[in-house]
């Protein structure tokens, strides 16, 4: 079944469809949802309300194609109440945390990639990955929620613009920041691109 059919079955209250949309989203929502708190049960519970939601709500989705963008403003304002109650949260460390080069699509700043790991790159970036974490808990929610989305969900500008209901030139000038903001914390704390990347 086309990704539109399914999201159109589910519409007219067909609990295949529905149970199959939940199959197929629930790990990206749940994984956003976890960068964001850095916790299992608080992810798993944002994950959980965002699929109730989605079930009540559905039929209301007047496009289908724009399916993404309506399930990432819901769990991202579950995502925000959640936030607002005080419950403590602490940032997982980004693979990617700069823009990639435009030349060959590669990261501007990487970091070992997963199966990659040898036991001295495993220690170094999980070194790295306490200072991500100590930096990105100062970033703003606006900067961490485009952050995010941008470059571990993969969204396009267009898409998270949908998400967060504002324009594609805040979404950028949110992302610009994010990135400049993380240069500078980073670069108090000694970090440069030369210290944490790895050559084989």
């Amino acid at each position: 079944m086309q990704k539109q059919d399914l999201i159109s079955q589910a519409q007219t209250g067909d609990t295949y469809a529905q149970g199959e949309l939940v199959r197929q989203w629930y790990p990206r929502i749940y994984n956003y949802a976890y960068k964001y708190f850095g916790k299992a049960d608080l992810a798993q519970e944002a994950a959980q309300q965002t699929f109730i939601v989605m079930h009540q709500k559905i039929g209301q989705l007047k496009e289908c194609e724009k399916f993404k963008s309506w399930i990432y403003t819901i769990v991202t304002n579950i995502c925000r109440q959640e936030s607002r109650k005080g419950k403590r949260h602490r940032w997982l460390s980004f693979d990617q945390i700069l823009p990639k080069n435009e030349e060959d699509n590669s990261p501007a700043w990487e970091v070992s990639k997963p199966g990659e790991h040898n036991p001295e790159q495993t220690y170094l970036q999980g070194e790295l990955g306490d200072i991500l974490t100590k930096c990105l808990q100062q970033l703003s929610k606006d900067q961490r929620e485009v952050l995010i989305m941008k470059e571990y969900e993969g969204l396009k500008f267009r898409e998270i613009a949908e998400a967060l209901n504002t324009s594609e030139n805040t979404v950028k000038s949110r992302l610009y920041y994010a990135f400049s903001h993380m240069r500078k914390l980073l670069a108090k704390e000694n970090i440069t691109e030369k210290s944490i990347r790895y050559e084989n």
